[in-house]
């Protein structure tokens, strides 16, 4: 009776202290470090469909990147979410990413932009640079209509954009720019040129459209969804879309040397997010800003507001040829341009 007695003990002991163990993994939280507008809708649709915990923190992409490298030797995120492939791509050289390609059916952009190492997702596009106006204060006849309309001296003092340092999507705008140039140099004469016709550089496309409503400027270079994103608060802009446009990749990448539990946990995000039901999150969670994308998965649709591309000049460009040269044109962008 007495060892019965101290066997039953013991089982109940060990089944308790599993049972915490358990409780206490389950109870850690997948944490995302996003910049994206819906991210908080999407972790809260994943848990309530997973039961899996997820802990959001959400910023700005500088920033965001900026505490990546911080962290660098004690990282404490488990999924990094923004736009853009070059900052992405960096983080992958620098052996922070673990590869993952998800089973999705990917309409044409999203074939286009997914990376061929796998690297990381990319789950959605926009366009990094559109022309957006304000009507209220150029009249229609003097809206530019290509990018070489925006040296005209008319256009003096009155022509805003991001500074690529702080705003993650403006670095791809930027080299697409120098890639429809030809080249690095060839771009950076072309924003010299924008210098000397008196263009001012804002911090994100938040403070720049700011400016564009209230007349500092009557012409801003920002990411469409930015643009269509105010038409549809009802503010007096014109979105214009001078050729080529650059498509702009939404990317979430799982960090590399996560337990085996957790990454899986970030893979089972990444696939809820690509879902039918997870686009229809995505869509909802931001319906003035990041929810206006383009999807990159067969048989969704894009929001009504976003114009099709059918019409369009569109490139995208090479974050392995990029995104080494982030640092350095960022740099010369601030001293040059900002300053």
């Amino acid at each position: 009776m007495r060892t019965s007695a101290i066997a039953k003990t013991f089982l109940a002991a060990s089944a308790l202290c599993l049972g915490l163990s358990a409780a206490a993994h389950a109870a850690q939280p997948l944490v995302i470090y996003s910049a994206i507008g819906y991210d908080a809708d999407m972790a809260k649709a994943f848990q309530k469909a997973t039961g899996i915990p997820v802990k959001m923190v959400d910023m700005s992409t500088g920033p965001l990147l900026a505490r990546v490298q911080a962290e660098k030797q004690n990282p404490q995120w488990d999924i990094v979410w923004f736009d853009g492939a070059e900052a992405m791509r960096n983080l992958a050289t620098q052996g922070m990413l673990a590869p993952y390609a998800p089973k999705v059916d990917w309409n044409a952009i999203g074939r286009k932009l997914q990376p061929s190492d796998h690297a990381y997702v990319a789950s959605a596009a926009s366009l990094a640079g559109a022309i957006v106006v304000n009507k209220d204060k150029l009249p229609e006849a003097d809206w530019p209509h290509g990018w070489g309309d925006l040296t005209n001296p008319k256009y003096r003092g009155k022509i805003g954009m991001n500074n690529p340092a702080v705003s993650g999507p403006t670095y791809p705008f930027v080299v697409g720019q120098m890639q429809w140039l030809g080249g690095e140099e060839a771009g950076k004469n072309w924003f010299m040129g924008l210098k000397a016709n008196g263009l001012k550089a804002f911090r994100t496309n938040g403070v720049t459209l700011r400016a564009l409503k209230y007349g500092q400027i009557d012409v801003a270079m920002v990411q469409n969804s930015a643009g269509i994103g105010r038409m549809l608060k009802g503010m007096p802009f014109q979105v214009i879309y001078p050729n080529p446009v650059t498509l702009l990749p939404r990317t979430i990448g799982i960090r590399a040397g996560v337990s085996p539990e957790v990454r899986a946990e970030a893979e089972q995000f990444v696939n809820f997010m690509l879902t039918k039901r997870g686009q229809a999150v995505a869509q909802k969670g931001d319906p003035t800003g990041d929810s206006l994308y383009y999807p990159v998965v067969a048989g969704v649709s894009a929001l009504p507001g976003l114009p099709s591309l059918s019409g369009a000049t569109v490139q995208s460009v090479d974050p392995t040829v990029w995104g080494p040269r982030e640092a350095e044109i960022d740099r010369w962008f601030t001293n040059h341009i900002v300053h």
